[in-house]
């Protein structure tokens, strides 16, 4: 069984966002945050410098570029 995104995600890691509001975009997690909710949240930085927030339930991790 392969673990859940949100407990293995940190800072540096490339991926890409397979749901909600920023679906198809990708970059480098730049912050984790755990909100007033109890969902980790994570701060995207794509190539073009461009920053955006998503859940970190909505994102996959990629290997490589």
């Amino acid at each position: 069984m392969m673990p859940d995104v949100t407990t293995v995600i940190s800072n540096g890691d490339y991926c890409h966002v397979i749901g909600g509001t920023h679906k198809g975009k990708s970059g480098t997690v730049q912050d984790k945050n755990l909100s007033k909710t109890g969902q980790i949240t994570i701060t995207v930085v794509q190539d073009d410098g461009v920053r955006f927030k998503t859940l970190a339930k909505n994102v996959r991790l990629q290997l490589n570029k």
